[in-house]
C-alpha cells in the first residue's frame, strides 16, 4: 500500500480531533501536507505528530472514542498504534503557547492521554488549513516549525531527520514565512539563537539520504538564513 494513502486514511482516522481549537499537525508530516497536488510525500518518518495545547487536552480526551484503528501503546500512552494496516502511528505531543525554552519540558499527567510538553513546541501556531485526501487539516505556520526544530537537541538518524524536516519547510517557505523565521529568531536570548544558528549550519553541511527533502536543494535558503541570522546578532 502506497505510503500517501496510510497517511490520507491516518488523517481521516483523526480528523474528530480536528474539531478542537488549537489541535494541528507538526512535524515530519507537515512538509507532506504542504505540497503541490499530485506530489509524492516523502517517507522521513511513518507518524503523524498531533500537536495538543494544554488548554484543549480535556477536550481531546473527550474526542479520543471516535478514533477507529488507533490504539495506545501499553509502553508509551501517548502514541497510538494502528490496529489496521492502512494507517501509521500517531504521536500526541503537548504545547504550552508562549512557551520557548527547551528546559519548559515537563509531563502531564493524565490516565486518558499523558503528554509530553515540550517548551519549543510554543512556538507554533496554526496557518491556514491544508486539504489532504479530502481531509481539512490545521497545520502548524511553516516559520514556528522551522525555529522549533532547530531549538531540538537531538543526536543521531532523529536529529538528522528534523534538519532534514527544516529542509522540507524551507523548500516551501514563502518570504513572508521568511521575515516571520527572522522576527521569531530576533525574540530568542541569547543561548537559544546560539542553538539555532549550529543547527542550521549543521543543516547547511548535511548529505542527502534517500526519500528525504534534499539537503542540497535547501542550501541557498540556508545560507540565506545564516546572513539574516548573522545581521541581527550583530545589530545594536
Amino acid at each position: 500500500m502506497r505510503f500517501r494513502d496510510k497517511l490520507e486514511a491516518t488523517l481521516r482516522a483523526v480528523a474528530p480531533l480536528f474539531e478542537v481549537p488549537g489541535v494541528m499537525v507538526g512535524g515530519s508530516e507537515a512538509p507532506n501536507l504542504m505540497l503541490p497536488d499530485g506530489a509524492t510525500p516523502l517517507v522521513v518518518s511513518q507518524d503523524v505528530d498531533l500537536v495538543i495545547p494544554v488548554a484543549v487536552h480535556a477536550d481531546v480526551c473527550r474526542r479520543l472514542p471516535l478514533l477507529v484503528g488507533l490504539t495506545p501503546s501499553p509502553d508509551e500512552p501517548s502514541v497510538w498504534l494502528p490496529t489496521r494496516d492502512d494507517l501509521i502511528e500517531v504521536n500526541f505531543i503537548g504545547q504550552e503557547p508562549g512557551s520557548v525554552d527547551p528546559a519548559d519540558t515537563y509531563v502531564l499527567e493524565s490516565p486518558e492521554l499523558p503528554l509530553m510538553v515540550f517548551g519549543p513546541l510554543g512556538l507554533l501556531q496554526p496557518g491556514p488549513p491544508v486539504v489532504f485526501g479530502g481531509v481539512r487539516v490545521p497545520i502548524a505556520r511553516v516559520a514556528g516549525q522551522v525555529v522549533e526544530k532547530l531549538l531540538s537537541d537531538r543526536g543521531g538518524l532523529k536529529g538528522s531527520r528534523d534538519l532534514l524536516v527544516v529542509a522540507g519547510l524551507l523548500g516551501l517557505a514563502s518570504p513572508n514565512d521568511i521575515a516571520e523565521i527572522e522576527r521569531l529568531f530576533a525574540g530568542l536570548d541569547s543561548e537559544l539563537r546560539h542553538t539555532v544558528r549550529s543547527n542550521l549550519v549543521v543543516l547547511s553541511l548535511q548529505e542527502p539520504l534517500a526519500d528525504m527533502p534534499d539537503p542540497l536543494a535547501a542550501r541557498p535558503a540556508v545560507h540565506n538564513l545564516l546572513a539574516r541570522f548573522g545581521a541581527i546578532e550583530e545589530s545594536p
